[in-house]
């Protein structure tokens, strides 16, 4: 299907890897002209032909900065914004409980995965609105469950799935859209890499890396069987910023094999 994106433009953040990565992959494809913000370029998203911007996004003028230069980089204002950039690193720590967490890492997990979307957005917006175009926030299904992942992180990702629901009540009488996707364990590095989340947890559980992955579906209540492939959220994202979503305004979409019970 001809998603209707071709000749667009769109700033996708935390784009080196992971769903970041498949995100402008999946646009590109549609002939969107994307920027690429990412702390680390990669050669991985250099091969996308993407316009990639080294940015660290935590910091208060890193978000404004950023959409400046994709501006300028396109010559025109943006059609899509994907706030996707999040996570942290664990460092050996993301598996402690409440009290673990003092309130200097609070304030960094905050910045990664919530106040980057909101200073990305704040800067994006006046063309937005020019443009009548579409913002779509990546959050977690974690924001629904709070308990299962660390507290920061969860709380963080909360937040951002509000912020996605009040804009959309906001933007969308002007016309923006802004919707929420809300991934479950995703086949990323933050799962299968050795130094990241689920490398962490398997250690704190005293369990190998690859046994926790292997059991982590059934453990988390996927009935697919499987993690989510990155690709599949990006087509879900794609979906979302064309015209073929038009009447798609406030919704957090759930993509995570079933994990999620409740109504």
């Amino acid at each position: 299907m001809d998603m209707g994106l071709q000749g667009r433009t769109a700033l996708v953040t935390g784009a080196s890897r992971g769903i970041g990565l498949a995100i402008v992959e999946a646009l590109a494809a549609e002939g969107v002209r994307v920027v690429a913000a990412a702390r680390n370029v990669t050669a991985e998203l250099k091969e996308t032909g993407a316009i990639a911007v080294p940015v660290d996004l935590s910091t208060p003028d890193g978000p404004a900065h950023l959409v400046e230069r994709a501006v300028a980089e396109l010559g025109e204002d943006l059609d899509l914004l994907v706030n996707n950039v999040g996570g942290g690193d664990p460092g050996g720590n993301a598996v402690r409980g409440f009290l673990g967490f003092a309130d200097g890492e609070w304030l960094s997990w905050f910045e990664l995965n919530f106040f980057a979307a909101v200073r990305t957005t704040r800067a994006a917006l006046p063309g937005l609105l020019r443009r009548r175009g579409v913002i779509v926030n990546i959050s977690s299904n974690t924001a629904r469950m709070p308990h299962a992942g660390p507290v920061p992180y969860t709380t963080a990702k909360a937040a951002l799935t509000a912020f996605g629901k009040a804009l959309a009540e906001e933007l969308g009488p002007q016309g923006v859209r802004v919707n929420t996707v809300s991934p479950g364990p995703v086949r990323t590095a933050v799962w299968e890499g050795p130094g990241g989340y689920g490398a962490e947890l398997a250690a704190a559980l005293g369990v190998p890396h690859e046994q926790l992955l292997a059991g982590l579906p059934a453990q988390t209540g996927m009935t697919t069987g499987r993690l989510v492939e990155p690709a599949e959220v990006a087509a879900l994202v794609t979906y979302l910023a064309s015209p073929q979503a038009a009447s798609v305004n406030g919704a957090d979409l759930v993509i995570d094999g079933g994990a999620i019970k409740t109504v």
